[in-house]
């Protein structure tokens, strides 16, 4: 459903276009550049009516994709949706640019804990649009012992009801927590380690999966799998015998941001946007569409309590300070291929 809403608003907004190229009116545009089926359209729409700018939206399949088209020069966006360790990599090779907080009052919206992060620690490039979590969904009328340690997915009495994601920062990230290392080394030992661990776990795997991991676990075809914590909530919404853990080794807590890309066009629209998007009436109907996790405090007090006190799309204190931000792997990337190459390719 939400791929048709997709369609037929990137579809409105290309007729809107043409018409005004057609009646030769010149209107003040920026182009969007995010993740697919990832913002409420409606919010675009609002947006336009409110400032005059029009949006051209596009969207992009992963964060591989954007580090590209950034490289190549950004292809005349404005504002670009991109996760944590991309921003630091952009940063780290002047990508994108700075952003004027004083054209984005609603900067004084975002929760403090999610200013100030690793990947920008001075708040100077990037804006967080969703957060969330990684971890293990689970059939609990499969799996019916606690779900506390990633060891679970190594258990060879769940062969072939396990389901992998075929994502290699996340899939080598688990293997690494589960031998007690940081998700984020360098220590090629520890990576090649990580992967031995993976291509023994290979022969009671029933698949590596991508974005149809979703409706393979909804529909029971395997028992439990990697998910991300927002499509977790969606997914036990669909499925009330699904459940979500976080194991005890720790995990990954990621970010999408804003950003705007060095070959920026129309820096004041980009901010009005960034600003648009940080506002609390705006998020809630973000996170009311998408389902993932708002860093907007006034939009979360906005939540059905049953959300705002979920332990997945909120979790605790405790669980938070047991987490990891991946940082830019460019010095290791090379190894990550290598090896990647060899847990997809091993028997």
């Amino acid at each position: 459903m939400k791929n048709i809403r997709k369609i037929i608003a990137a579809a409105l907004i290309g007729v809107s276009s043409l018409a005004l190229a057609a009646c030769g009116e010149e209107k003040e545009t920026i182009n969007v550049y995010n993740f697919g089926d990832y913002i409420n359209f409606d919010v675009l729409e609002q947006f336009e009516e409110e400032t005059g700018i029009e949006v051209v939206y596009d969207t992009y399949a992963n964060n591989e994709d954007i580090y590209t088209k950034l490289k190549q020069g950004g292809n005349s966006y404005d504002v670009i949706f991109i996760s944590d360790y991309t921003i630091e990599r952009a940063i780290n090779e002047d990508l994108i640019v700075p952003i004027n907080w004083e054209n984005v009052p609603n900067r004084d919206k975002i929760d403090p804990d999610f200013q100030g992060l690793v990947f920008d620690p001075n708040d100077e490039y990037s804006a967080p649009y969703m957060w969330g979590t990684f971890g293990i969904l689970y059939n609990k009328n499969v799996v019916t012992e606690p779900v506390t340690s990633w060891d679970i997915l190594w258990d060879e009495k769940y062969k072939d009801e396990i389901l992998m994601l075929n994502s290699q920062r996340d899939t080598i990230g688990v293997s690494l927590l589960r031998l007690g290392y940081s998700m984020n080394t360098r220590d090629v030992a520890q990576l090649e380690e990580a992967r031995d661990e993976l291509i023994k776990q290979k022969p009671i795997v029933y698949a590596y999966l991508g974005d149809d991991i979703k409706d393979a676990l909804i529909a029971e075809e395997a028992a439990m799998g990697l998910v991300w914590s927002g499509d977790a909530m969606y997914m036990i919404e669909e499925n009330p015998n699904l459940d979500y853990a976080i194991p005890e080794e720790g995990t990954n807590i990621w970010f999408d941001s804003m950003v705007i890309p060095k070959s920026v066009a129309n820096k004041e629209g980009a901010e009005k946007f960034i600003n648009f998007m940080l506002r609390p009436d705006i998020a809630i109907q973000n996170v009311d569409y998408i389902g993932y996790s708002t860093p907007i405090t006034e939009a979360v007090e906005m939540l059905p309590e049953e959300i705002r006190n979920s332990p997945i799309a909120y979790p605790s204190d405790e669980v938070l300070e047991n987490t990891e931000i991946f940082r830019d792997p460019s010095d290791v990337l090379s190894v990550y291929d290598r090896i990647w190459t060899e847990i997809t390719s091993a028997n």
